[in-house]
């Protein structure tokens, strides 16, 4: 396996398939990069070196007590890209991995980037306040550290049904979907898991948004009931110059795997310019 050392030492894990551009992918809250490997596999056999890694805290990298805040997440995809030495490539985020792309490119700026695509992801920012109403209430979040830290493996089996929409009518969701989130969730560590809580609902993300200046798919399910739509993607095109859109009926936060052939195509068509 791979393995590179972030500058404050903490080991993050990574896997590096294919060739061809490269094409880097940042996972979501609280799972790691093998969320990833239906994408990753379909552009590797398509012209592509797919690049992924754990965030620090979970899957197989460090499970470290610190960095566990954008800064921290970004400055390790920062690591690695620079560790690989990966140019013109196209970073995509799911979720709190969208929040690490874009802080990524709001801190780093985009020397080494040609495109961006952010799925289902938390930017502009989760939290309700003053300046943002149609957030989430802070109640939300603080269920979610009380689920994680009371009892986080029941709580990851309850969360799955909604990240992947399984409690909709007619919703079809197989068993091991729900199983692999429970799986990838519980490899995570508990004051990781904890803390990036914190991180990816109440980091705002405006000013990094405004700093994109290459191609940008901002992609996400309607009917998402983890990060509603309304309130990240449609802003997040608002504040990102020429941003593409696409908007999946019905489809709910865990896309990837429920709409994994549709994603695909449309990555595959993104990236070779369409």
């Amino acid at each position: 396996m791979g393995i590179i050392t972030a500058k404050d030492g903490t080991e993050l894990y990574y896997k590096d398939w294919g060739e061809g551009p490269v094409v880097t992918f940042s996972h979501g809250w609280p799972l790691s990069s093998d969320a990833w490997d239906g994408q990753m596999l379909f552009l590797a056999q398509n012209g592509f070196r797919t690049v992924a890694h754990d965030r620090r805290g979970h899957g197989r990298s460090g499970q470290t007590s610190s960095g566990n805040d954008m800064d921290g997440y970004a400055g390790d995809l920062a690591d690695v890209i620079e560790a690989l030495d990966l140019r013109d490539a196209t970073l995509v985020g799911h979720s709190t991995g969208g929040g690490e792309v874009a802080r990524y490119i709001g801190t780093y700026g985009t020397s080494r980037v040609a495109r961006a695509v952010l799925i289902a992801a938390v930017p502009p920012v989760m939290l309700q306040s003053e300046a943002n109403p149609e957030g989430l209430p802070i109640k939300v979040f603080d269920d979610l550290r009380a689920g994680v830290s009371q009892d986080r493996s029941q709580f990851y089996k309850d969360l799955a049904v909604q990240f992947y929409g399984a409690n909709r009518d007619g919703a079809q969701v197989s068993q091991g979907i729900l199983d692999q989130f429970w799986l990838w969730s519980m490899q995570s560590g508990l004051k990781n898991s904890y803390e990036s809580i914190k991180a990816f609902s109440e980091t705002d993300f405006t000013e990094d948004l405004k700093k994109f200046d290459v191609p940008t798919l901002v992609l996400h399910g309607e009917d998402d009931q983890i990060v509603p739509v309304q309130d990240s993607a449609v802003k997040t095109a608002q504040l990102v110059r020429g941003a593409k859109e696409v908007y999946y009926p019905g489809a709910p936060h865990g896309l990837t795997a429920t709409l994994q052939d549709k994603v695909n195509a449309e990555l595959l068509q993104f990236l070779r310019g369409g």
